[in-house]
């Protein structure tokens, strides 16, 4: 399809393989379907998902998930790629848009485990699969006793590893549960201000090359904007501080009386220092003020303490380091 062509011609989307990326890209196609389009998946595995015996922050970082994506699209064999907004980098390659934002599904980390029934139950020692930074962080602040340790791979097969006894609790996003149908699954979920979600954590983008402004017009009615002023607010706090997987960050944004409350928080993972957190609260109705209240928020971050960028630290060797 060239760019002066119809959108409503055929649209083929690039998705991930897994079982939850492809549960994502069927949601869309749906809605596409059911506005008149001819849709059909383009199944890929990306980098991202080959390589597991590695952190991200080393390798590439959570850019591995959606790169093969993007050459599809550039190569004309998919129109749109779907993506958890979370795995999206914060600046898309040049020639590149994030043509909407989809209503977001449930934010919170959710605690999984086959014997206990929340965090508290843990007892000191417990081993603690996460899959993040962010969450290694966060988790350290409120269970200093606890054994946390890396988990990378698919749903599924974190799923599976807890299941086969490798972990006495885990930590996933709430949301790709409740989409695969797996909410029994979910033992407890946290409090955003005990565990801030990721940058766009819960939220779907639709990602096109920039020429296609048909598309990006077909693709709007899909947009619900309250989510996608509340994720620019939260994804510009990670740009601000050179956000990325290596990075242990959260940021949340939610509407509060027709204003925009942001709050965020960055950790050492070392524990060098305590937990920073910062919070805003602005009447937003444009991405560029939510992007103005992102970067307010990045820069109490930076005067509270918390360093940009990946350059202080050797996320290697440290406990929880896949993203």
């Amino acid at each position: 399809m060239t760019p002066t062509e119809s959108p409503s011609s055929s649209l083929v989307i690039a998705t991930r393989e897994s079982r939850l990326a492809l549960w994502q890209a069927e949601h869309v196609q749906a809605l596409l379907q059911a506005r008149g389009h001819r849709v059909h998946l383009l199944g890929m595995t990306t980098q991202g998902d080959q390589i597991l015996d590695r952190s991200l922050s080393k390798v590439g970082g959570k850019g591995l998930f959606v790169k093969e994506l993007e050459v599809a699209l550039e190569q004309g064999r998919a129109q749109i790629a779907v993506h958890s907004l979370k795995d999206v980098p914060m600046d898309l390659p040049e020639g590149f848009a994030l043509a909407c934002v989809l209503e977001r599904e449930d934010p919170r980390d959710a605690f999984v485990s086959p014997r206990y029934a929340n965090l508290d139950e843990l007892p000191a020692g417990a081993v603690l699969g996460t899959s993040s930074l962010r969450r290694q962080v966060l988790l350290q602040a409120l269970r200093p006793d606890l054994r946390i340790t890396p988990l990378r791979g698919n749903l599924d097969t974190r799923l599976r590893k807890l299941d086969e006894g490798q972990y006495d609790a885990i930590v996933l996003a709430a949301a790709g549960l409740k989409r695969l149908g797996l909410g029994a699954r979910l033992r407890s979920t946290f409090a955003p201000e005990a565990m801030l979600p990721a940058a766009g954590q819960g939220a779907l983008g639709i990602e096109v090359r920039s020429d296609r402004a048909d598309l990006i017009a077909a693709l709007a009615p899909l947009a619900h904007t309250p989510t996608w002023l509340a994720v620019s607010a939260e994804r510009a706090v990670s740009r601000a501080l050179g956000g990325s997987c290596s990075m242990p960050l959260a940021a949340h944004a939610r509407w509060t009386e027709g204003r925009l409350q942001l709050d965020a928080a960055w950790g050492d993972p070392e524990g060098r220092t305590p937990l920073v957190r910062a919070s805003a609260c602005a009447a937003v109705q444009s991405h560029a003020e939510a992007e103005v209240l992102g970067t307010q928020v990045a820069a109490s971050l930076r005067a509270r303490g918390a360093v940009g960028g990946v350059a202080g630290f050797d996320v290697a060797g440290l406990p929880g380091n896949a993203a």
